[in-house]
This record gives C-alpha cells, structure tokens and sequence, in this order.
C-alpha cells in the first residue's frame, strides 16, 4: 500500500509540475509585434512570422510573401528574444527544431548532423549565395511601448563553408571593437558572419 501510495503522489507531483511548467502565450498580435522587433526596418515587410499556442507549440501566426521568417519569444523563461532569417534557411532551422524535440540538445551535435545531412544533399541549403540572420535579445518585450529593455542586436551573414584564409576575417570578436565582424563555423556549410554591436552592453 506503501508503493501504491508513494505512486499516486509521484504522479500528481509530476502533474503539478507539468501545469507550473505551462506558460500561457502572449496573443498571437502581441507574439508578431515582438517578433518584428529583430528585423531592420524596410526588410520585415511581408514576414511569415512563427510563434507559441496555447499548447506551447510553435505554429505559424502569420503567413507572408516577404523575404523573412520571424520567431516569436518563447514564453516561460526570464528572457526576450526574437529571430529573422531568410526563408530560404528555414529547411535548416526547423530541422534544428525537430533534433532539439528528438532529445539532442547539444548545438555543436545538432549542426554536425544538419552539416552532414547538407553535403549530402539530403538537406536543402542556400549553398550558392549569402543570406542573413537577424537577433534581438533582451530582458522583456514591452507590448504597449513596442520595446524590448536591455536589448541587444546580432546580425549574421551566412557565407557557406568560408574560412578566414578566404575572407581575411577574424575568428572571434575583436577585442575594444564590438562592431568588427569575425567568422564562426568555419568551413561547413553554415560558416557565417558574426557582427555584435551590442557586445558587453549593459
């Protein structure tokens, strides 16, 4: 009776937990708003922008014919962020969701595989050309002001499998020029263009 007994409360302990976990979303206008704060202006015209529903799924909330694909905030932790990209990209993205959801929640494996699956063909990649990246990360988003406190920008130009023999770019960030643009993941088809303005802001 014992083990029955600790049993049920081991359920309704994970039960419990489960609906702490659970973090309604802001509603879905709130969610686009945010979102299209990490896209300069004049390019987020047109986004399909991505975000939560009540499930804590990531759905679309906006279908557009534009040049971007936006995320929304995640909701349920301390932190704002929001990302644009090429919606030529997005085959890489979500396929960097579905490992995360498949338990490998390290990033270096999840980019080894999306990298292999990529020279093999098996996973489509702007391979030919640059595409960009657009960040913006902060303490909280601010509906009403349309603001996000404490924000901070990163811009990334994918070059793919771009070295800093062929670029000339450092490979990291350059120390006292927080806007200098450095190289990372170099050689693989998702070597990029870092820039950071924001670096060490407070």
């Amino acid at each position: 009776m014992k083990t029955q007994a600790s049993f049920v409360l081991m359920l309704l302990f994970l039960a419990t937990a489960a609906v702490a976990e659970h973090h309604e979303p802001p509603a879905p206008e709130v969610q686009i708003a945010g979102a299209l704060t990490a896209a300069p202006e004049g390019v987020a015209e047109g986004a399909t922008v991505m975000g939560y529903n009540a499930e804590g799924e990531l759905v679309p909330l906006q279908e557009g014919d534009g040049l971007l694909v936006c995320l929304a905030d995640k909701p349920g932790d301390d932190r704002f962020h929001a990302a644009c990209y090429h919606k030529d990209l997005e085959p890489f993205m979500a396929r960097g969701r579905e490992l995360k959801a498949e338990g490998i929640t390290k990033t270096s494996e999840r980019h080894k595989i999306q990298h292999a699956e990529v020279d093999e063909g098996k996973l489509p990649f702007p391979k030919d050309r640059s595409t960009s990246l657009f960040t913006y990360s902060g303490k909280s988003y601010d509906a009403e002001s349309g603001t996000v406190e404490g924000g901070k920008r990163m811009y990334v130009v994918y070059m793919p499998y771009a070295t800093a023999e062929s670029t000339g770019l450092p490979t990291g960030p350059v120390e006292g020029q927080p806007s200098a643009p450095w190289i990372m993941r170099m050689g693989t088809a998702s070597a990029h263009l870092m820039i950071t303005p924001d670096m060490g802001k407070k």
